[in-house]
């Protein structure tokens, strides 16, 4: 009882700290060094949080600092100022002790490989993810395969590794019940055929910048997808409605 009531203190203390923070930055503009000092209190929150006793609350842990992570992600003006460095650490809490929801994948991937640089630390923690997962369990579970995939060859240039994670991806999409395995499956197919016959693809790279482009939550990134598809000889169109054409290059 006494490690119970000590670890939800601890909780409701980093709630507390961290609410408190939030309301400064709404009430009044804080100077740059706020901001740092901040962040540092942030990540000792987050430091903790990783070797903490969760006490069977392990969704309730993981549901908490994604909301944390959010607010993170979304405060703008202070990751101009303190960048995105934190971000796997927030994941670092949350993939442990929820693995099975795909959307914290999808997030990581985007902000730790894309917006913080951290590719590697986001294929880690894919790969401890998917330790725990099946091609069922959750239905949706190729998708994380193909998050992964899109990491090792877009960021850290791994054709290879790639070509065996959109191998997978396509494997569990087949044995999946879910709807979108009709689409993701074939798709994450003619990818690691593409990476097969050549693990330096420029369709493969374009497919996989294409998917960053479509799912992107800030105009950063959408941008760096753009320029990346025109380098590799592709061309992208947006038409007035929002709607995005890609086209590869006749050659790869």
């Amino acid at each position: 009882m006494a490690v119970l009531v000590t670890s939800i203190s601890l909780l409701l203390s980093l709630v507390f700290m961290q609410q408190q923070r939030l309301n400064a930055l709404q009430e009044q503009r804080i100077s740059d060094q706020d901001l740092v000092r901040q962040s540092e209190v942030v990540a000792a929150n987050l430091a903790i949080a990783q070797n903490m006793p969760t006490l069977g609350f392990n969704n309730l842990i993981a549901d908490w600092f994604f909301l944390r992570f959010l607010q993170y992600l979304g405060d703008a003006e202070a990751r101009e100022k303190t960048d995105y460095s934190l971000s796997p650490d927030f994941f670092r809490v949350i993939i442990p002790n929820d693995p099975y929801y795909r959307m914290f994948y999808f997030f990581m991937s985007v902000s730790t490989s894309t917006l913080a640089a951290q590719p590697e630390a986001s294929v880690e923690l894919m790969a401890q993810g998917l330790s725990y997962l099946g091609p069922t369990t959750p239905d949706d579970s190729f998708y994380i395969w193909r998050y992964r995939g899109i990491d090792e060859l877009l960021f850290l240039g791994d054709g290879v590794a790639a070509q065996q994670s959109f191998q997978t991806a396509a494997d569990w999409a087949r044995q999946s019940p879910h709807p979108d395995a009709e689409i993701w499956g074939p798709a994450s197919q003619r990818t690691a055929d593409f990476l097969a016959a050549n693990p330096d693809s420029k369709t493969a790279q374009i497919n996989s910048w294409a998917n960053v482009l479509v799912n992107a939550f800030d105009e950063g990134t959408r941008q760096t997808a753009i320029e990346r598809i025109e380098a590799l000889g592709g061309t992208v169109t947006i038409s007035e409605d929002g709607a995005v054409n890609i086209q590869s290059p006749a050659e790869d």
